[in-house]
Parts: structure tokens; sequence; C-alpha cells
């Protein structure tokens, strides 16, 4: 039975879905091709009718988790974002969380295509935490894009900390409750800043 281009396109958006959970929860060497297309409900054989190569697939894939990522911070305060971030259950769930945390030491060592896929997703989550700065001067923008970048860096690093410790460890929570606090009060004292400039003026 001849397979319509809605079909391909719809299983290939299957593959590329699937790939996207494994791989966070897996890492790219720990999943392989085969093991990934039976996940998906596919053969072996039928990977190639879609991909070139398994890299093709690891940047589309990176690209479908954080363009979700992004959709699903779209308008969220940045001090939420933090929240939901540095929580045990985002900790918990790296094939349904954050790309950056589960798979950025990974892409370090993958070809640069890889990493120009994860340049654009990191650019456009950033942008995404961006939404409240149109109002902001040339300056301003220029400062709070510097803190987006300070506190996305400060967020990945403590949710790898914290997955490298044992599920168990009391240190595994407790480096997400520190993180968490302390770019929380940042946040808090930032704003206090701006709103006392923005009276001053």
């Amino acid at each position: 039975m001849k397979v319509t281009k809605a079909q391909v396109q719809e299983n290939r958006q299957r593959i590329v879905e699937t790939a996207s959970v494994l791989f966070r929860e897996r890492g790219y060497d720990g999943v392989g091709v085969a093991e990934l297309m039976a996940a998906a409900g596919f053969t072996h054989g039928g990977f190639y009718k879609h991909f070139g190569s398994k890299a093709d697939l690891m940047a589309e894939a990176a690209a479908c988790s954080f363009a979700q990522s992004a959709e699903k911070t779209a308008n969220v305060d940045i001090a939420d974002f933090v929240q939901h971030y540095l929580s045990r259950q985002h900790r918990d769930a790296p094939g349904e969380g954050c790309t950056m945390a589960a798979l950025c030491a990974d892409a370090a060592r993958q070809p640069e295509s890889l990493k120009e896929t994860f340049a654009i997703g990191i650019e456009n989550q950033l942008a995404t935490l961006a939404h409240e700065d149109a109002a902001l001067s040339e300056s301003a923008q220029r400062e709070a894009r510097a803190s987006r970048i300070e506190t996305l860096a400060q967020v990945v690093g403590a949710i790898v900390l914290s997955r490298a410790c044992p599920d168990s460890s009391p240190l595994a929570d407790e480096i997400l409750h520190v993180c968490r606090s302390r770019i929380l009060n940042q946040l808090a004292d930032i704003n206090s800043d701006v709103n006392s400039h923005h009276t001053i003026k």
C-alpha cells in the first residue's frame, strides 16, 4: 500500500519526537538507531528513508525539543521559569525537560552542525525570556540580556550538578535549593534596582 506524503511526514515527526526524548534521557551515544526506530514503532531499515545520518536526526531532534521548551516558557516570568527549572520534577524527568541541561555536554563533542542547532536554540530561549524587554532603553536591554545569560548558565549548571548525584542524595536537593534561592534573590535585587531607578527619574 502506497504511503501518502502526509503519512511520511507524520512518521518522520514521530521518529524526531521519540529521538528527542530518548536523547535527553540517555545522551547521543546512549541510544542506537535500531533501538530508536523500534521505540518509534518502525523497523531499522526505514531510518534512511527519512534521514541521511544519525547526526541529521540529532540536529532535528534538538531543534524539536528547543522549540517545545520555548513554547512552554513563552510569556513566563523569569522568576517562575527559575522556580520550575530548579525543581525536583524537572531534575527527575530529563526526557521531558530542557535540552540544554540534558545534552549541552554531549553537544560540545559533536559536529559543528549540531553545535549550530544548539546555538540557535539557546538564542531562541534567551529571546523567549526577553518578552518584557521591548520598553527598555538600548543599554538596559543589553544589561537585561547579560542577566538572562547569567541566569540561564546558573540554572543549567545547577541541574547538571544535581543530576550527577544519586537520586536519593541530600546534595542533589541541596544544590537545587541553594541555587534556586540565590538566583531568585538576585532577580529580586535587580527588579528592585530597576524600580528604584524609574522612581528616581
